[in-house]
């Protein structure tokens, strides 16, 4: 059964990283998907920080495959392995779902997110570099893409206006940030994802410039910052 999962995971990891080659590619959401569009929002990191898709699909096909070869049955990687199946799972429908509906595409992505989550929190201290690593950038973006889908939602629906759900989202963002991070103090690399996004953010924003997504921005930066080069355990 071990054995098994561990296959489960791989496929579940190369269905994920082959989405975007097996649909139309996704570059965000349209402006005339909602009934207000949604144009340069303050809540959207800008373009260049979505690159990190990349890196991430790779990481996790790598560790994937190291966990089948050598891992199968080590406790540390078989706890994480059905939540994680499960992200990478809905992760795969989400590209098609995206094009044709925010909506469920925002409540997969939260699906996305808490699966990731959890198979973060399980993850063992042995093979960091293959293990919690790839988990670590997975779950930090989709802490930050949750919020920006959300925010979009709440902007793109005029349930807020675009500022109040830029600085409400990046508040939710670092509120789950700073919780799975004091959760997983041994996984500094979350936490660096998460202040990626939230540069991406800073960047979006320094234009205008809009000073208070700017600094509310920045200020979670720094104190994520200081929570991944704090005291760690297990390293």
């Amino acid at each position: 059964m071990e054995k098994m999962k561990a296959i489960f995971v791989l496929a579940a990891a190369l269905a994920f990283a082959a989405s975007p080659f097996l649909s139309s590619g996704f570059n965000g959401f349209r402006p005339d998907q909602f009934p207000i569009p949604q144009v340069d929002v303050p809540v959207q990191p800008a373009g260049y920080a979505f690159s990190i898709w990349g890196v991430i699909y790779l990481w996790l096909l790598a560790g994937a495959a190291f966990g089948l070869l050598k891992r199968d049955a080590e406790p540390g990687w078989t706890a994480m392995r059905w939540p994680l199946i499960a992200s990478l799972v809905v992760g795969a429908a989400w590209i098609p779902v995206a094009q044709t509906s925010p909506i469920w595409a925002t409540v997969l992505i939260w699906v996305m997110l808490t699966t990731a989550v959890v198979a973060l929190l399980r993850c063992g201290a042995r093979d960091r570099g293959w293990l919690r690593t790839p988990v670590a950038l997975y779950a930090g973006w989709l802490t930050a893409a949750s919020c920006v889908a959300l925010g979009l939602m709440l902007g793109g629906h005029g349930i807020l206006s675009e500022q109040v759900a830029a600085l409400a989202m990046i508040v939710l963002a670092l509120g789950i940030a700073m919780v799975v991070q004091a959760a997983r103090p041994d996984t500094p690399e979350y936490a660096l994802t998460v202040i990626w996004a939230l540069v991406g953010v800073i960047v979006a924003n320094s234009g205008g410039p809009n000073w208070s997504v700017l600094g509310l921005a920045a200020a979670g930066a720094v104190m994520l910052g200081l929570m991944a080069l704090g005291p760690r355990r297990g390293v």
